[in-house]
């Protein structure tokens, strides 16, 4: 992390190790957890816990299926270009579905060409958040026809949930461990 020095896991408080050792189980880490954005959230253990139960409600407790909630997460990953969170779910999205021309054209800002009309409509819908910061009626009935008013609830929040965690990584400077190729060229 450029600006924040590394977490050591001996120098964690009790509560910091408990959610650290939380965020390894579940987060794929299998050890304590103190890098990327949840070793930034972990300086401020109440908030770290809170944003975790969160992302883990999103992740596995929405009506969304997962490529959905994956398409949302790559496209707030390259809007805010967090190299971090596009390196974690790129592959989470190929395993949940989305095709790899999907995911390379959200890499490379282009407009993807979809077969499936709830892919196509929550792009839509995220595409309009995100960069016009308001959605069109007919883009928001439209994804209303293909998920319901609560998957359109559902998106948004994950939309807006995995933006914080890009801020966190753009804003906080946290770099990809070293030797990992970056996603995006800037």
């Amino acid at each position: 992390m450029a600006r924040l020095p590394p977490l050591k896991v001996e120098e964690l408080s009790a509560l910091q190790m408990k959610i650290a050792t939380e965020l390894g189980s579940t987060r794929g880490s299998g050890g304590p957890r103190t890098s990327g954005p949840w070793g930034a959230l972990l300086r401020s253990p109440e908030l770290c816990e809170r944003a975790a139960a969160l992302g883990t409600l999103l992740r596995d407790g929405t009506s969304l299926p997962a490529r959905v909630s994956e398409l949302a997460i790559a496209m707030a990953a390259r809007h805010w270009s967090a190299q971090w969170e596009w390196r974690s779910h790129a592959p989470k999205g190929l395993k949940a579905g989305l095709s790899a021309e999907v995911m390379e054209a959200i890499r490379q800002r282009q407009r993807p060409r979809f077969s499936k009309r709830d892919e196509e409509a929550s792009y839509d819908y995220v595409s309009e958040l995100l960069e016009k910061k308001c959605v069109s009626e007919k883009t928001y009935q439209a994804l209303v026809a293909e998920l319901g008013v609560n998957g359109a609830i559902e998106l948004t929040v994950v939309a807006g949930f995995y933006s914080l965690i890009a801020m966190l990584i753009v804003g906080l400077d946290i770099s990809l461990p070293e030797g990992v190729e970056a996603p995006f060229p800037e």
